[in-house]
């Protein structure tokens, strides 16, 4: 059995989440992400009944989903426009009873984003963003679920620095990073310094290679992640348990997951089969 979360992305159009890993299962997948979306997971298309017929699948198959990952295109926590910014707290506090009803424990979220020309002011930007977090995180709690922040090129936060600082003003542990490696290589920072710097407001690690002038989530090896290092890295800080795999190929998913373990344990990961 493999301890590291696989995320779904890859059948994003192809199946829903809860066929997704019915498939993964039979590979001995056992923990994943799923990303919020239409028609893959959406809350708002979920009734009742289905969350609990697939909270049933989830169990039969003794599969566990560790994180939902919410999204950052539809939404924006740091809208100027204040409906706007109580539509996205609506669509999160939608994944959140999402997330409580399956057991999930983290809810990935998106800082937010501000307009390329003529940007608001970054103060005004972090200000909404607090001020959508303040009716979040006691949500959260209730819930049982942590929110964790992802550092993506396009948003306002988007190297590691800039999130531990937000980790840091908020100060609560039910408010925490997911840190993608392939999203910090893109914009040349180092993965393997931040993960060792920041490690104790990582919350998961999500891992994937890319290139510098385009951005992927690649397979392992094809762009410019240094795997051997990385994966002493994580083994000095949150373990391979707390790992995502998150290469996105629609083609074939599960032989590149495959390949991916094999590639990862020839550069000295220990995956704890």
């Amino acid at each position: 059995m493999n301890q590291m979360i696989i995320n779904t992305f890859s059948y994003l159009w192809s199946a829903t989440a809860i066929d997704a890993i019915a498939e993964l299962v039979d590979s001995g997948y056992k923990t994943f992400e799923v990303p919020i979306s239409s028609p893959h997971c959406w809350p708002d298309e979920l009734s009742v009944q289905e969350r609990s017929a697939s909270r049933a699948r989830l169990d039969g198959y003794g599969a566990t989903i560790r994180s939902l990952n919410a999204g950052g295109y539809d939404i924006n926590l740091a809208s100027p426009g204040a409906n706007m910014r109580r539509k996205s707290i609506d669509h999160i506090k939608q994944v959140i009873d999402l997330a409580e009803a399956w057991s999930v424990t983290d809810v990935v979220i998106s800082p937010g984003t501000r307009r390329p020309m003529i940007s608001p002011s970054l103060d005004k930007v972090y200000g909404w963003m607090y001020e959508s977090l303040e009716a979040l995180i006691p949500l959260a709690k209730q819930a049982g679920t942590r929110l964790l922040f992802e550092n993506t090129p396009y948003c306002f936060t988007p190297t590691i620095e800039d999130l531990a600082g937000v980790v840091s003003t908020i100060n609560d542990e039910a408010v925490k990073i997911v840190y993608d490696v392939a999203n910090a290589a893109y914009i040349k920072e180092d993965p393997v310094q931040g993960l060792r710097s920041h490690h104790e407001s990582i919350g998961l690690v999500h891992i994937s290679d890319t290139g510098t002038d385009t951005w992927g989530h690649d397979p392992i090896g094809t762009g410019v992640i240094d795997w051997k290092e990385l994966g002493n890295a994580v083994k000095d800080t949150c373990g391979v348990n707390n790992v995502v795999l998150e290469i996105i190929r629609e083609e074939n998913p599960l032989q590149e997951f495959n390949k991916a373990m094999q590639d990862l344990e020839n550069q000295g990961w220990d995956l704890g089969h």
